[in-house]
């Protein structure tokens, strides 16, 4: 049997893949993990933004068969950042000519100074080597800084992988005429529903019968193949895990060291407002300033169409990091956004929040180096650890189930992934 731990989108996603016999175990009453959402007078809203950009077609296909075509939005994705009291297109360093001219000149002049051989070892150098003082002291610093609630020095050059807007000289130079800078998500999709439809969706592949919530598992025998939960001990042929990698190697009594892995957390206020907010285009906001208490705010309400702003706000933590009283912390919140400009006269009239903890790991050199050694010890076991912090990466949803679909197709020997249907 495949003991799968954790009903969201990774766990969920093996289920469905795996020709195993399994059984899903989730701690919370409900699947979905940090991909739940929330439906309070009328507001949708995620536990956070999360959108769909699927670049794998079978997948997408796999996922969109159990959703009705109008149920999905698809979204040209309109993005700026908050700086200095105006708004600049995102990405910042693709866009420095729409910043007032002095701070343009610093920019350009700084971009084109860039000592030759300026050392690349860690995230905060490569930001200085790739794109100049300037750049990376007005933004790529203090707003990845906001982020990750952690010294930039500690991340890995390729924190970010894919997912960071890179862009050489050239291309910066020729958007200042030609302009419309992509990312590598200019749309995406989003069910009107939130998130969930997509946790959904994979969950009708899935026997309602072997998935058990409300369970947590308290202790592995890696040797003797079993699992005990808060309810029974479960023997297993092969256990799939989408926990964090430290909460596994924890409960498998995996000697490792402690420093080497790090991760903030975030505070999330979904709020609600009783009409429209000034902003009827962005999708979300970036704010690098530090006089603000969160670091982006996305619009609901841009994204789904809806005549009251309806907003999520991310607020960074580090791991070890105390989160004030919440009732004070939502009236800082609330008082930075009429301080932005976000929120003028409108009146709040619902919210939720939510702490995920954690929410982005620190991938830093040492961290890749040792859990590529964890993982080989971990299958050894027969133990497989996946999703976005089981593998301790930076991913999209659609990479940790397509990963979980990999992992389910090699471990029943196909050479491509499989799902069952």
């Amino acid at each position: 049997m495949d003991l799968i731990i954790g009903g969201g989108v990774s766990g969920l996603s093996y289920a469905a893949a795996t020709k195993h016999e399994y059984l899903v175990v989730e701690a919370e009453p409900t699947i979905g993990g940090y991909c739940k959402t929330i439906y309070k007078d009328g507001f949708v809203w995620d536990y956070s933004g999360h959108f769909f950009h699927f670049r794998h077609p079978e997948l997408r296909d796999y996922v969109m068969g159990q959703i009705a075509p109008d149920e999905m939005l698809t979204v040209e994705k309109h993005t700026q950042i908050l700086y200095g009291g105006r708004h600049i297109d995102f990405p910042f360093q693709m866009n420095i000519h729409q910043l007032e001219q002095e701070e343009f000149i610093d920019c350009l002049y700084d971009l084109f100074s860039i000592p030759e051989g300026a050392p690349q070892g860690t995230f905060k150098e490569m930001l200085y080597a790739k794109f100049g003082r300037s750049i990376a002291e007005k933004f790529l610093i203090p707003y990845n800084s906001k982020l990750y609630a952690t010294d930039l020095d500690r991340l890995d050059v390729d924190a970010m992988g894919r997912f960071f807007p890179y862009a050489n000289r050239e291309e910066i130079v020729r958007n200042f005429r030609e302009g419309g800078a992509k990312s590598y998500n200019a749309s995406f999709l989003y069910p009107k529903e939130g998130c969930i439809r997509i946790v959904n969706s994979v969950a009708s592949h899935v026997e309602p019968s072997r998935i058990a919530t409300g369970e947590r598992l308290i202790a592995i025998d890696p040797a003797g193949h079993t699992a005990t939960t808060t309810l029974r001990t479960l023997h297993y042929d092969r256990l799939i895990s989408t926990m964090p990698l430290t909460r596994l190697m924890d409960l498998c009594g995996l000697e490792y060291n402690r420093d080497i892995y790090s991760w903030n957390k975030v505070l999330v206020f979904n709020l609600g407002f009783d009409s429209k907010g000034p902003d009827r285009r962005n999708c979300w906001l970036y704010i690098p300033e530090s006089k603000y208490v969160f670091y982006r705010v996305g619009f609901y309400d841009n994204i789904i169409g809806q005549d009251r702003m309806s907003l999520y706000v991310e607020i960074g933590f580090g791991k070890d990091e105390e989160v004030p009283e919440i009732g004070e912390l939502l009236k800082l919140t609330l008082a930075d956004l009429k301080g932005a400009g976000i929120v003028t006269d409108q009146r709040l009239v619902a919210h939720h929040h939510v702490v995920m903890d954690p929410a982005y790991v620190h991938i830093t050199s040492a961290s890749e180096s040792d859990k590529q050694e964890k993982f080989r010890q971990l299958a050894a076991y027969d133990i497989y650890s996946i999703g976005r912090y089981g593998a301790w990466k930076y991913c999209s949803l659609e990479d940790n189930m397509y990963d979980a679909f990999q992992l389910a197709g090699e471990l029943a020997g196909d050479e491509k992934w499989a799902i069952r249907h």
